[in-house]
C-alpha cells in the first residue's frame, strides 16, 4: 500500500511517500525551487518521491493533505467576528485570498495533482488529516517506541496550538489540546518579530542569541503576557498581541511593556535584544518542563515524542531529557510543517486503513532522515563537467584522507554525499564542515562562508561511541535536536576580565578544547553520527579522529544565509564558487577552489533574500 502525504500553502511545503509503512522518500519543495520556506504546491517534491519509489501517481492508494482547510477557515471567521470591528484591515487582506484559493483547496489540489498525472481520479483517493494529528503521527509512528506520550506544539493548526496524545502500537489518540489564540509558538514568534527577526524563520536565531543575555524580562512575561498553571497549561493576554486580527505580531501595549518599538531588521543588536531572547527562551523552557512533568506523572509512560515547530527548540529538548520525567525522548527531525506531510501519510496508513505498525527493535524508522535525492557517481561527474568545474576522482580512503588534510589545514569543506536530508538540519549529507579545535572557525564560517550574523553557533557532529567523552550526554542525538553541555574537563578556565564580558563581547573567548562548537554558555547542539545510517560520514569522522585524536567536526548546512540547503551537484558547485569555501567533496569527486576557473565565481552573498 502506497500513501503520499502533502503539506503546502503556509510555509515549508513538502511531500512524503510511504509504502507498506516504510518511508521511501520525503523532501521539501524549497530544495528544488531554491526559494527558502517555499509554501507553494510541492510539485517537484511529489515528482521526486514518485520517481524514488519507481511508481506513478495512479499507483498511489491515497493522497493525504496535512490539515483541514474548512476548520482553519472556521477559526479565521470566528476570530474576526469575535473581535470586530478591530482587525478589519487584516480581514480585508485575508478573506479574498481564502475565497480565491484556500477555501476550495480540494479542487485546487485535484487540479495541481492532475497536472502531474491527468488520468488519476484524485478526488476519489484524497484524504485530509488534522494539523496536529499530522504532527503527532510524524512523531510517534517513526519513533522507536511501542508506547509513548506525544506532545505537539506550534503556532497554530486549525484550532489547536498544542496537543497531547497517547500512542500504543498502531493506535494514536489525542487526549488534550490547547486552542487558539493561546499559543506558545506564537509567543516565541512575537519575540522573534520584536527582536527584529523574521517570523517562521528567525526563531532559531532567538534561541542562539539567548545565551548572550540574561532572562531579565522573564518575570515580566510571566506576570503580564502568559499565565502558566502548574500542569503547564497556559493562557495569553491578547491585549499585548496583534497576530489574531492584525498585520503585526505585537501591539502598542507590548511595546510599552518592554520600553520601545520592535528592533528594525538588520539593525545592530544590543544587550536588550539578547536579554529579551534569554527571557522568552527561559519562559518557553518552563512551560515545556511543566507540561512534560505533568503528563509523565499522569500517564506513567516512560517515553516522550515531540513534534511541531516548538520541538525544534533543541535547548528546551535537552532540558526535558535531563529533567528525567521521561526516560527517553525522541523528536521528529522534520518537526515543523514539512514533517506534516510524513505524519499525514502515516495517519492514513495506520489510522484510516488500520494497518499494523512494525518496530525494527533498534533505531527509529527515519533512516537518519536521509530521505531526499541522491546522485550516482557517473551522474555527479556529468553534472560537474557541465558546470565547468575541475575535479579529481578518488577512491574512498584517499577521499577521506584528502578531506581530512583540508580540514586539518583550516579549510571549510563542502561535503555532498548520499541522500539529502529531510528537515531543517544538515546531517552529513549536505553539510559544510570545519575543524572544531580551530578558535577562528566559528567566525570564519559565519562571516566568510554563510554570510550571516556573527553570534550564530555551530553544531558538532561526533561519533556516537565518543559522545560521552565530550558532552554531558549518553544518548542518541542523530538529528541535532538535543543541546548538551560540554564536559567540565574539556572547558577552559576564563580570566576575571573574560568573565566580566557581556553580550556579544563573549563571542571570541575560547571556552573549551573544541572552541568552534562550544557556545558561550558551554553548550552544544549535538549530532551523534551512526555507521548504520551514514557510513561515509561516519568514516570521515573516524579518519579525522585517527589523524587528530578528535572525533568531532563542525557541521553546518550547505548553503548561505537565505538559501535553501543544496540539493544537486550544481547547487553545491554554485555555492562553493560563491563563497570563500576552499574545498568541495561531491560523491567521490574532490574540488579545490584554486583549480577552478575564476570566471565561474558568482556574487553569492546578495543572491538570496535574507532570512
Amino acid at each position: 500500500m502506497r500513501i503520499l502525504g502533502i503539506s503546502a500553502f503556509y510555509h515549508d511545503s513538502a511531500a512524503a511517500l510511504i509504502e507498506d509503512g516504510n518511508i521511501v522518500a520525503a523532501a521539501q519543495e524549497e530544495r528544488f525551487t531554491r526559494k527558502k520556506h517555499d509554501p507553494r504546491f510541492p510539485e517537484n517534491a511529489i515528482r521526486y518521491c514518485l520517481a524514488e519509489a519507481g511508481t506513478t501517481l495512479g499507483a498511489v492508494d491515497n493522497i493525504v493533505f496535512f490539515e483541514k482547510p474548512f476548520l482553519k477557515f472556521e477559526r479565521l471567521l470566528e476570530t474576526y467576528l469575535a473581535n470586530a470591528p478591530r482587525g478589519f484591515q487584516s480581514f480585508r487582506v485575508a478573506i479574498p485570498v481564502w475565497i480565491k484559493d484556500k477555501l476550495f483547496q480540494k479542487a485546487n489540489l485535484s487540479k495541481a495533482l492532475n497536472e502531474i498525472d491527468p488520468d488519476v481520479d484524485v478526488e476519489a483517493s484524497l484524504l485530509f488529516a488534522e494539523h496536529h494529528q499530522s504532527h503527532a503521527a510524524s512523531a510517534f509512528y517513526p519513533s522507536p517506541f511501542d508506547e509513548a506520550v506525544v506532545l505537539t506544539m506550534d503556532g497554530v493548526g486549525e484550532w489547536a496550538t498544542a496537543s497531547i496524545s497517547i500512542g500504543r502500537g498502531r493506535e494514536l489518540e489525542m487526549v488534550r489540546e490547547i486552542r487558539w489564540p493561546h499559543s506558545l509558538g506564537l509567543l516565541y514568534s512575537a519575540f522573534t518579530y520584536y527582536t527584529g527577526f523574521k517570523v517562521n524563520s528567525g526563531e532559531y536565531k532567538v534561541m542562539g542569541l539567548a545565551p548572550y543575555g540574561e532572562p531579565r524580562y522573564a518575570e515580566l512575561i510571566m506576570k503580564h503576557l502568559i499565565d502558566v498553571k502548574e500542569d503547564g497549561s497556559f493562557w495569553l493576554d491578547q491585549s499585548y498581541f496583534n497576530y489574531a486580527t492584525g498585520l503585526t505580531m505585537t501591539s502598542k501595549k507590548f511595546d510599552e511593556l518592554f520600553d520601545g518599538p520592535p528592533r528594525q531588521a538588520e539593525a545592530p543588536l544590543t544587550q536588550r535584544e539578547m536579554d529579551l531572547a534569554a527571557s522568552v527562551q527561559h519562559v518557553t523552557e518552563q512551560v515545556m518542563l511543566r507540561l512534560t512533568r505533568s503528563v509523565a506523572q499522569e500517564f506513567g509512560i516512560k517515553n516522550l515524542c515531540l513534534a511541531g515547530g516548538v520541538a525544534l527548540n533543541c535547548v528546551a529538548n535537552g532540558k526535558i531529557l535531563r529533567d528525567g520525567a521521561f526516560e527517553r525522548v525522541w523528536v521528529q527531525p522534520a518537526a515543523g510543517d514539512a514533517g506534516g506531510a510524513l505524519g499525514a501519510a502515516f495517519a492514513a496508513y495506520h489510522d484510516h486503513h488500520g494497518q499494523p505498525r512494525r518496530l525494527n527493535g533498534a533505531m527509529d524508522a527515519m533512516k537518519g532522515s536521509y530521505l531526499g535525492p541522491s546522485f550516482s557517481q557517473d551522474e555527479i561527474e556529468r553534472r560537474l563537467r557541465a558546470a565547468g568545474s575541475e575535479y579529481s576522482v578518488c577512491a574512498d580512503n584517499e577521499l577521506y584522507a584528502r578531506a581530512v588534510d583540508s580540514l586539518a589545514a583550516g579549510d571549510a569543506v563542502g561535503w555532498f554525499s548520499g541522500r539529502m536530508e529531510f528537515g531543517p538540519r544538515a546531517l552529513g549529507g549536505r553539510s559544510i564542515l570545519g575543524d572544531p579545535r580551530n578558535p577562528a572557525m566559528q567566525r570564519t564560517l559565519n562571516l566568510k562562508i554563510k554570510y550571516r550574523e556573527s553570534f550564530r553557533p555551530f553544531a558538532p557532529s561526533i561519533l556516537r561511541d565518543d559522545v560521552g567523552d565530550y558532552f554531558e550526554l549518553d544518548d542518541d542525538s542523530p538529528y541535532m535536536l538535543l543541546v548538551a553541555d560540554v564536559k567540565h574537563e574539556r572547558r577552559k578556565s576564563m580570566s576575571a576580565d573574560e568573565r566580566s564580558l557581556f553580550g556579544i563581547d563573549k563571542l571570541n573567548v575560547p571556552r573549551s578544547d573544541v572552541p568552534a562548537i562550544t557556545h558561550v554558555d558551554y553548550s552544544a547542539r549535538v549530532q551523534t553520527v551512526h555507521e548504520e545510517t551514514n557510513p561515509r560520514y561516519h568514516a570521515l569522522l573516524a579518519a579525522f579522529k585517527e589523524r587528530t585524536g578528535c572525533s568531532i567536526l563542525v557541521n553546518t548546512s550547505f548553503n548561505v544565509r537565505g538559501e535553501p540547503i543544496v540539493c544537486t551537484p550544481e547547487d553545491a558547485f554554485r555555492c562553493f564558487m560563491g563563497t570563500e569555501m576552499e574545498t568541495l567533496v561531491v560523491g567521490n569527486c574532490i574540488l579545490r577552489k584554486a583549480d577552478q576557473d575564476s570566471a565561474l565565481a558568482v556574487d553569492y552573498k546578495d543572491k538570496f533574500e535574507l532570512d
